[in-house]
C-alpha cells in the first residue's frame, strides 16, 4: 500500500498537483488528509496516556492508529509546502503522533535507533514561492525516514520560486514535473483509495 500524507492545507494546492502526479505515476494509494484528521499536539496529559500505553505494549490502542498505518505503508508520499522556512504545523503534529517507540522504531541495547517500517522510500512532495532550501523541511524528514524509522531512501520532489514577480508558477509547476517524469491528470481521485 501507498499512503499519501497530505499536508496541504488549500483545496487548490500546487504540492497537491505535484504530489498527485508523482501519485499517478506510482500507482494506488490510500489518502490521509492531516487537516481532516482530529490530530493534537502531545501535551503533558497525552504524553502520559501514551508512555502508560507503551509500558503495557498496548500497540494496538486508538492513539497509536497513525503510527500503525505509516509503519504498514510500503512508499509513503508526504507533501507539504514551504511554510515560513518550514513545513506546516500539521505535519509536525502528525510526526509527534506517529513516532512510536514499539511500531515506527525501537532501541538497540546500545540506545541507537532501529526502524520498523516496512517502506523501501519517502517521497517529500514540497512547492515553495521563493527559494528552496532543503534544510527546512526535507533534511529533517529525510533523516527521520532513514535514520529512525528505517526506511533506506528518501527522495525530495519539488517545484520552487512559484511566486517570484515575473515568473510563470504554471509553467514552472509543469516544467518540474517534467523533470521527475511526471503528468497531470485532471481527476484529483485517480488511484485513490479509502
Amino acid at each position: 500500500m501507498i499512503l499519501y500524507v497530505n499536508a496541504c492545507a488549500r483545496p487548490d494546492s500546487r504540492t497537491d498537483r505535484l504530489a498527485r502526479a508523482l501519485l499517478q505515476k506510482l500507482g494506488p494509494y490510500e489518502e490521509l488528509r492531516l487537516y481532516d484528521e482530529p490530530l493534537r499536539p502531545m501535551d503533558a496529559h497525552r504524553i502520559a496516556l501514551r508512555d502508560a500505553l507503551l509500558s503495557q505494549k498496548d500497540y494496538g490502542a486508538e492513539m497509536f492508529r497513525y503510527a500503525r498505518q505509516f509503519a504498514a505503508a510500503e512508499q509513503i508520499v508526504l507533501s507539504a509546502p514551504l511554510w515560513d522556512l518550514s513545513f506546516p504545523a500539521q505535519l509536525k503534529i502528525y510526526l509527534e503522533n506517529i513516532f512510536v517507540t514499539g511500531i515506527v522504531t525501537r532501541y538497540s541495547e546500545a540506545g541507537l535507533p532501529v526502524g520498523l517500517c516496512r517502506a523501501k522510500k519517502l517521497y517529500y512532495v514540497s512547492t515553495s514561492g521563493g527559494p528552496y532550501d532543503p534544510r527546512f523541511g526535507f533534511d529533517q524528514l529525510r533523516a527521520m525516514a532513514t535514520e529512525n524509522f528505517g526506511i533506506p531512501e528518501a527522495e525530495l520532489v519539488k517545484a520552487e520560486l512559484l511566486d517570484i514577480d515575473g515568473c510563470d508558477p504554471e509553467a514552472i509547476l509543469h516544467k518540474a514535473m517534467a523533470a521527475y517524469g511526471l503528468t497531470e491528470t485532471t481527476d484529483k481521485e485517480d488511484g485513490h483509495a479509502t
